[in-house]
C-alpha cells in the first residue's frame, strides 16, 4: 500500500478534515468515542488481493496471522477471502471459531502451548500445528492415535537474524523460537518412532518490519536444506513456510516498502533450484503476513485533553496512551500522526503523548500552532499490534473498534466498560 503525498491509504481530507474510508472524523468520533481504532475494509481488502495475486503466481499459499489482529467479525470478513489463518491461543482459535472460519484453513502457533490448545489440533480444531520445540513435540506425540495422526510442522530457528529490533527478531543465537541444528535430529527421532503424529514440513519466521528480500531467500534456502535432511531420514515436506515480516512503510517521506511481488518470485526460485539441487521434490511454499495485511487499514483517532509547553517545547496530551497502543514503548515504533479536525498552514513539532501514569510518549507530529484541547489528531497505520496488545494499565478501558468503507460505518468491538474491566475482580 502506498502513500498519497502526505496522506495515508484511505486517507483523504474534505474541507481539511481527515476523512477515513469516506467517513469524517468527527462522525466517528461523535458516534463511537475516543480513543477509537478505525479499520478501513477497503485498504483491507486491496491488501488481501495483492498479497494473495502474489501467492498464486508461484502457488504460495498466504495466511493471515491473527496475532496482529483478530475480532471476530474480522475473522467473518476474512473467511470469505482465500486467505489460511493463524492462530496462537485459545482466546484467537474462539474467536475464528465463532466466526465459523473452517478448521482445516487454520494453523496453532505458539511456543509454550497448553494441554488444551494441543487438544485442539488433536481434536482437528485446526488445520494442523506448528510444533516449536521437544517438550512439545513429545507431549503431543502422546496424544491422538494412528487412525487419526496429528499434521504438524516443525518450526525452526534457522539463524537467520534479520535487520530489525531486537524485541520483533524471531531467528538467530538471541531467539527463543524454533528449533535450533542440535534438536532438529532428536525431533526427527520423536517423529520416526510416533505414528500419531504426521509430518507435514518446516517452518521459519525470522522476524518483523523486514525490508531486506535477501533476508527471505536466505532463510528458504536454509529451510531447504533442512527439509533434505528430513527427507534422508524418511521423512518428506509437503510445505515449508517462510513466515512474514514484510515491511510496511510507516512515514510518507521513507518509502521503505518491501517489493512484496519480488520476494515471493525470489524466494520460489530459490525453493525450486533448492529442490533441483538437492534432488528432492518440490514443496508447496506458505507465507504468513500479519502487519502486512492490516497496519495500513488501521487508523487510531485520539481527542487531546490538554496542550501545554514543557520548558519550551509544544506537547499534546491525548486520551489514548500505552494502554491501547504499547508499541512506542515497547521499542519505539514509529506512527506517523497528522491533525484530523483541521488542516493548519502554521505547524509545530509536538510531542503527543498518552494520559497513563507513564511518560508515554506516541511519537513527535508536525501539528497545528494553534492546536486547542478538544480536537481530534489521527495516528496512521496502527492496524497491527495495537489493539491486540491493549491493556487496562490504569484501569482504562480498552478502546471501541469500527470497521469503515466507502462512506459506511459500523461497530465491530464495543468500547469496554467499567463493568468489563472490574468483572474479574473478587471481593476479599
Amino acid at each position: 500500500m502506498q502513500w498519497q503525498g502526505r496522506l495515508a491509504p484511505g486517507h483523504r481530507r474534505e474541507n481539511g478534515e481527515l476523512c477515513i474510508g469516506g467517513v469524517r472524523a468527527s462522525e466517528l468520533a461523535q458516534q463511537y468515542g475516543t480513543p477509537l481504532m478505525v479499520i478501513d475494509y477497503g485498504v483491507l481488502d486491496a491488501a488481501i488481493a495483492a498479497f494473495c495475486e502474489a501467492g498464486a503466481q508461484h502457488g504460495i499459499d498466504v495466511a493471515y496471522a491473527g496475532k496482529a489482529l483478530l475480532l471476530v467479525a474480522l475473522a467473518r470478513h476474512l473467511k470469505h477471502t482465500p486467505l489460511h489463518l493463524d492462530v496462537c491461543s485459545l482466546g484467537e482459535l474462539a474467536a475464528a471459531e465463532r466466526a465459523a472460519f473452517p478448521a482445516e484453513r487454520m494453523n496453532m502457533h505458539g511456543c509454550g502451548k497448553t494441554a488444551d490448545e494441543l487438544d485442539a489440533a488433536v481434536d482437528g480444531r485446526v488445520g494442523r500445528i506448528i510444533v516449536d520445540n521437544l517438550d512439545e513435540l513429545r507431549r503431543l506425540a502422546e496424544r491422538g492415535s494412528e487412525g487419526r495422526p496429528i499434521p504438524l510442522l516443525l518450526r525452526l530457528n534457522t539463524g537467520i537474524e534479520a535487520h530489525t529490533h531486537e524485541f520483533v527478531r524471531t531467528s538467530g543465537e538471541e531467539s527463543k523460537f524454533g528449533f535450533d541444528p542440535d534438536a532438529l535430529p532428536i525431533a526427527i527421532e520423536i517423529l520416526r518412532a510416533h505414528r500419531n503424529v504426521r509430518f507435514l514440513g518446516l517452518h521459519a519466521h525470522i522476524g518483523s518490519q523486514i525490508y531486506e528480500r535477501d533476508a527471505f531467500v536466505a532463510n528458504a534456502q536454509v529451510l531447504m536444506e533442512r527439509a533434505a535432511h528430513c527427507a534422508q531420514a524418511g521423512l518428506n515436506s509437503e510445505q515449508i513456510i517462510v513466515g512474514g515480516g514484510f515491511g510496511v512503510q510507516m512515514h510518507p517521506d521513507e518509502p521503505s516498502q518491501l517489493n512484496v511481488p519480488a520476494t515471493l518470485r525470489a524466494i520460489a526460485a530459490t525453493v525450486r533450484a533448492e529442490a533441483e539441487r538437492l534432488r528432492m521434490a518440490v514443496p508447496r511454499i506458505g507465507i504468513e503476513p500479519g502487519r502486512a495485511m492490516i497496519a495500513h487499514a488501521g487508523t487510531s483517532l485520539y481527542s487531546v485533553m490538554a496542550v501545554k509547553s514543557e520548558f519550551g517545547r509544544p506537547y499534546a496530551i491525548v486520551d489514548g496512551g500505552v494502554y491501547e497502543n504499547p508499541r512506542p514503548a515497547l521499542y519505539d515504533a514509529y506512527h506517523h500522526t497528522v491533525p484530523a479536525s483541521r488542516e493548519s498552514a502554521k505547524l509545530a513539532e509536538t510531542v503527543v503523548c498518552g494520559r497513563t501514569c507513564e511518560n508515554d510518549r506516541l511519537g513527535v507530529a508536525q501539528l497545528p500552532g494553534d492546536l486547542r484541547a478538544g480536537e481530534l489528531i489521527a495516528m496512521c497505520t496502527t492496524g497491527a499490534y495495537t489493539y491486540s496488545m491493549a491493556s487496562n494499565y490504569n484501569r482504562f478501558t480498552r478502546p471501541a473498534v469500527v470497521a469503515v468503507r466507502e462512506g459506511t460505518h459500523r461497530l465491530i468491538a464495543r468500547r469496554e466498560s467499567i463493568e468489563d474491566v472490574l468483572r474479574s475482580d473478587c471481593d476479599a
